[in-house]
């Protein structure tokens, strides 16, 4: 065999390994679409498209200028009917507003589409036990989208956290028109409240809440205050019409505190050390942390990918925003008994 005649079929092998390759990876990737590309639609349309192993298979929303000019930027198609992609794709997020999460999460669910929901998960507890039932059903992963449980800062929270006696926790926006078809419970508080029942990991036994509509009909700036059977006590604010942000945890535990910055990614921890500083003064050991840059919303998107591919439990499952969700009405129910 002359030497031009075996860089040839090497040259052909090389090629048809590629080939298989290539082959093999388009069909292991996940077909993606994202429900409704307004202002964090737009967000998640991004970050599908940017990961590996991903197709991001089309966007949708019910304004078709919109939806085209996010397919245009990213190079899918557009659509204006969720339904039409049934059957094209494996996993959605539902970005659309609250009052349509279950019927669009339902069509998708039915048909064995895993989901990626924005919080909070329906607008009723019914709702959402129809949802998670047909995930376990249909074997769909069915997350819900609490951003802040990807949040270097609380992850950092392993090995420090020890049964927490009492949190004070403060989230405050500017007001911005989006996210007001709920109140601000639902809008920025139900953040906390699955971060505290996820912290503290006991059923609530009682709240008792404020709150008063300033620039909308609905609660934009709400206290709650939630005893949890365990005896642990969390104290929550939220408001969407201050003049600055804020999100912010303080959680008090046996000869220890800490504070979590979520917005600037910072933790400090004070604990009580041996000896005394002064006659009757414990000495306290102060650790500061800064957590430094991260993207937590392609953390979400990448650990439901991972969920899907490795058969697993949503970090964040129908389950987890179930609870919230329950905890948030309560909440709404308490400001609805109080004289207006």
């Amino acid at each position: 065999m002359s030497v031009l005649t075996l860089k040839n079929r090497i040259s052909a092998l090389t090629n048809e390994l590629s080939a298989e390759e290539t082959q093999n990876t388009h069909s292991t990737a996940l077909r993606t679409a994202v429900i409704g590309v307004g202002y964090l639609g737009n967000f998640h349309a991004q970050k599908y498209a940017a990961i590996k192993d991903v197709d991001l298979v089309g966007v949708v929303d019910n304004d078709p200028k919109r939806a085209a000019e996010i397919a245009s930027a990213l190079g899918t198609q557009a659509f204006s009917d969720h339904r039409d992609l049934i059957g094209s794709v494996d996993a959605v997020s539902v970005v659309v507003p609250t009052q349509f999460h279950y019927a669009v999460a339902r069509d998708f669910l039915a048909a064995g589409v895993h989901v990626l929901i924005e919080k909070p998960i329906t607008v009723t507890i019914e709702e959402a036990d129809e949802l998670i039932a047909l995930a376990e059903k249909n074997r769909a992963v069915f997350q819900v989208g609490h951003l802040e449980r990807f949040n270097p800062v609380l992850q950092a929270l392993d090995g420090v956290l020890q049964d927490p006696l009492f949190i004070e926790s403060v989230r405050i926006a500017p007001f911005k028109p989006r996210g007001t078809d709920v109140n601000v419970v639902l809008d920025l508080m139900i953040h906390d409240i699955e971060i505290i029942q996820h912290i503290v990991k006991s059923p609530v036994a009682r709240v008792d809440a404020v709150g008063a509509p300033v620039f909308t009909g609905e609660e934009d700036i709400a206290n709650a205050r939630i005893l949890f059977e365990n005896g642990c006590v969390a104290n929550v604010t939220a408001s969407r019409i201050s003049l600055k942000s804020e999100r912010k945890m303080r959680i008090f535990q046996r000869n220890a505190y800490i504070t979590l910055d979520f917005q600037n990614r910072k933790m400090l921890i004070a604990q009580k050390g041996s000896g005394e500083l002064f006659p009757g003064i414990p000495n306290v050991k102060v650790d500061e942390r800064e957590l430094g840059e991260a993207d937590a919303l392609r953390s979400e998107i990448e650990s439901f990918l991972s969920a899907i591919r490795e058969g697993k439990e949503p970090e964040v499952s129908g389950r987890d925003g179930r609870m919230a969700l329950e905890t948030a009405l309560k909440i709404n129910a308490s400001l609805d008994r109080r004289p207006s």
